[in-house]
């Protein structure tokens, strides 16, 4: 069985000062009010010329670089360890047709890099960088859309097919990540399209299933008998889910059932039933276990030898964020599992969205900052000794 408590594993690739850094942050951001206040002056901050301490600090423990070239340390570093680097655009909250396009065309940068570089295993997207958040919700509410609606529907099917053709072309698999609930309908149109259109051989393009919706398990197990009937390969990356109070507060606001799981204990069952289910169908299915959980990683890496299934199988990979649970990353590749991390990058204001989300999900999940916190502070004594 693998262990996760060797932290001289887990921060083999941090120096002294890596560590103290890593630290202090933790530390601070296990304070909620401390967080909720830091949420709020930070556009303040840059705004005044503060974005150096932003990117000394936060940005630099959760983000790769501002641009792609910028993150070519992190990736090699990462892969020194056995760990793949997945390259993630998290420029959010554009709206106009050549933000969407210049997305498209980053995302596809990804690939070119990737082709260069053995440690890139995924490229990603997010479909609201390629496409108006309005738009998908209509889409996804099965609304009538006007003309003009239409044509931008199609130009948004469009970026996203030329994204997976690159994919198709470079042998490159890549990630559609899940989003809001009340604009995943259109995710899922578009990521099954491009499935069934591009998965003839092997998984190439790889939906998202967020097992913190109740209903998540079912549309795992309906899209795996879809893609047998197509005699397709379905390609899967299972999370738990980053909007859980976003979706509750709209839900209660507008009067219809919260789309989330009742408590932590259905999302936690559901997601290891989606692990074991996609274990059961590894001949027809690719899937990367996207957690910061130990017990789920440590089931997954359990199924893997119960079958019989080598560490080194690419059709299973571990994943967690850049920065985070390290403990896990890291002994996992020690152990020859195939385990990736998620690389953000863009400019600091860009990606505040994304690293306010990184704060707020530390302190709100239970332990999380705690048990980062507690690794570094084994670790610091270690190297004390």
């Amino acid at each position: 069985m693998v262990s996760f408590d060797n932290t001289e594993t887990a921060f083999q690739a941090k120096n002294g000062g890596d560590l103290n850094r890593s630290y202090w942050l933790f530390k601070l951001i296990g304070n909620p009010g401390l967080v909720k206040m830091g949420a709020s002056l930070a556009p303040v901050a840059l705004s005044l010329g503060m974005g150096g301490l932003i990117k000394r600090t936060i940005f630099r423990q959760f983000v790769g670089g501002e641009n792609i070239n910028d993150c070519s340390n992190a990736i090699n570093e990462l892969g020194k360890y056995g760990i793949g680097g997945i390259l993630d655009y998290s420029v959010e909250g554009k709206e106009s047709e050549a933000d969407f396009d210049h997305c498209r065309d980053e995302t596809i940068a990804t690939f070119e890099m990737a082709r260069q570089n053995k440690n890139i295993p995924f490229c990603v997207f997010k479909v609201t960088g390629l496409s108006r958040f309005g738009l998908l919700e209509k889409v996804t509410a099965r609304a009538v859309l006007t003309k003009e609606e239409s044509q931008e529907w199609e130009r948004v099917r469009a970026r996203v097919a030329a994204i997976c053709d690159t994919a198709v072309a470079n042998k490159q698999p890549v990630f559609i990540d899940a989003e809001e609930s009340w604009i995943q309908q259109a995710i899922d149109d578009l990521a099954n399209e491009n499935i069934w259109r591009c998965n003839k051989d092997f998984a190439i393009v790889y939906n998202t299933f967020q097992l913190y919706r109740h209903d998540r398990y079912d549309y795992l197990n309906w899209s795996i008998e879809e893609a047998r009937k197509r005699g397709v390969h379905l390609g899967a990356k299972l999370v738990r889910g980053a909007y859980m109070e976003k979706e509750r507060e709209r839900a209660a606001q507008l009067g219809y059932t919260s789309p989330i799981q009742p408590d932590k204990v259905a999302t936690d069952r559901d997601y290891d039933r989606a692990v074991e289910l996609c274990v059961n169908h590894l001949e027809m299915t690719a899937f990367c276990a996207g957690t910061h959980n130990e017990k789920s990683s440590a089931l997954l890496a359990q199924r893997m030898n119960e079958k019989g299934i080598p560490h080194a199988d690419t059709r299973i990979y571990f994943s967690q964020l850049y920065g985070m649970s390290d403990h896990i990353s890291y002994n996992l590749a020690a152990d020859g599992y195939k385990v990736s991390k998620y690389v953000p990058y863009g400019p600091v204001k860009e990606v505040l969205p994304y690293l306010i989300r990184r704060a707020m999900e530390n302190t709100s999940v239970k332990g999380q900052t705690g048990r980062e916190l507690g690794l570094i502070i084994k670790e610091k004594k270690r190297r004390a000794r």
